[in-house]
């Protein structure tokens, strides 16, 4: 499986006094377009199970591994979900200049948004009148981060699309050979009318 990004435009709320970023860092229910024929939706419950499984999940700046702003292995970073979404606060390390200057420009707002890393383990695909609808039901966590910039990777849109593409070149397949035999049923029965 691959790891996958996703992203909200989110308010994120920072603490200077008390070294703290927080925020949601997914939301449930709302579609994320990802193309023309492509939707996403992730289901409350997705990240119950890497939850209750004790994951290291890290809080990245901007997904940078080398900017590390908590996680929860040591207990800087804690997570839970709730009816709106995954839930995140982070205690920033005063002594880190790269994260105070991270939880500096949240606190002016300059850097809003979230996004998150994970894999996706289970999902449903449903065809619509026009498009695809993926509903995302469990992922693995690896990781959340505060962005600049936050988008959908091309990669998890060209792969969505494609996916979907493969779908739609499926059910064209099924309704030809589905249209062949019923045809030949037809031609079959007509022979067997002219005997």
């Amino acid at each position: 499986m691959s790891r996958e990004y996703r992203y909200i435009a989110n308010e994120l709320r920072a603490d200077l006094d008390e070294h703290t970023l927080s925020g949601y860092f997914a939301v449930f229910g709302p579609e994320y377009r990802m193309g023309a024929i492509v939707s996403e939706r992730i289901e409350p419950g997705a990240f119950d199970d890497t939850l209750q499984d004790q994951p290291d999940v890290r809080c990245l700046w901007n997904h940078n591994a080398d900017i590390v702003l908590g996680r929860t292995g040591s207990g800087t970073l804690r997570l839970h979900v709730d009816d709106h979404g995954l839930f995140g606060e982070v205690t920033i390390n005063p002594e880190d200049s790269d994260a105070m200057n991270a939880l500096a420009r949240i606190k002016r707002g300059d850097v809003s948004q979230c996004s998150f890393g994970f894999e996706i383990l289970e999902q449903e695909k449903v065809k619509r009148e026009s498009d695809w609808l993926f509903v995302v039901k469990k992922v693995r966590l690896w990781e959340v981060s505060p962005v600049t910039f936050p988008a959908y990777r091309e990669t998890a849109i060209t792969a969505r699309n494609s996916e979907a593409e493969e779908l739609r070149r499926r059910e064209i397949e099924v309704w030809r050979a589905e249209t062949k035999e019923k045809l030949h049923g037809l031609k079959s029965t007509g022979n067997e009318e002219e005997s």
